[in-house]
């Protein structure tokens, strides 16, 4: 288990190095047997360590100290859909949570994935941390490897912690691509 907290630690310092989350937000999680490992609240998960992480078992009482995630019941929820599902990255990076709070919708990409639909799909608003958006979330993702959350961020879910950290990042990149794309192709030559 050591191990697990120590992958999961590595990949929150990435993502906060290469500012895919910024401050006290996101959260990511890996599951462990009947249990999971989660970020706690109101931490930055570029500074995390060891007794930082906080187990939760699946009826989301803490076996551990501390607080886990606000998000923690999306997490569950996700993961008892989800039985392919063994990491979960939440993040608010700044080009997909920017189409999320626009009415642009992000387009999927080649480079990660066979592309069954256009658009990436997308969940209305719910309140963060709430009962209702646990349950839309994990509704929306379902058959997803990808989530938008309108007004909100991301969420991503792979194999491992290292797919849907990938995922993630391709995410990302795919929409900073489309902002220039609107961007240059909304500009009048001179």
């Amino acid at each position: 288990m050591q191990d697990n907290v120590k992958r999961l630690i590595k990949t929150c310092n990435d993502l906060y190095e290469n500012k895919f989350v910024s401050g006290k937000s996101g959260n990511v999680s890996i599951r462990l047997d009947d249990y999971i490992a989660i970020t706690p609240t109101l931490r930055s998960l570029g500074d995390l360590k060891e007794e930082d992480i906080v187990l939760v078992d699946m009826k989301g009482n803490c076996l551990t100290s501390g607080e886990p995630s606000s998000e923690v019941g999306m997490h569950l929820a996700i993961y008892k859909k989800r039985d392919d599902v063994n990491a979960i990255v939440h993040i608010h990076s700044p080009y997909v949570t920017g189409f999320a709070f626009s009415d642009k919708k992000i387009k999927r990409l080649e480079g990660f994935g066979q592309i069954n639909q256009e658009y990436l799909s997308s969940i209305e608003y719910e309140r963060p941390g709430s009962e209702e958006l646990a349950l839309k979330a994990s509704e929306g993702i379902k058959d997803e490897d990808v989530l938008i959350l309108k007004n909100h961020g991301m969420i991503c879910v792979g194999n491992n912690l290292k797919e849907a950290q990938s995922l993630a990042m391709f995410i990302e990149e795919s929409a900073k691509t489309q902002f220039v794309s609107i961007m240059l192709n909304s500009v009048k030559d001179i």
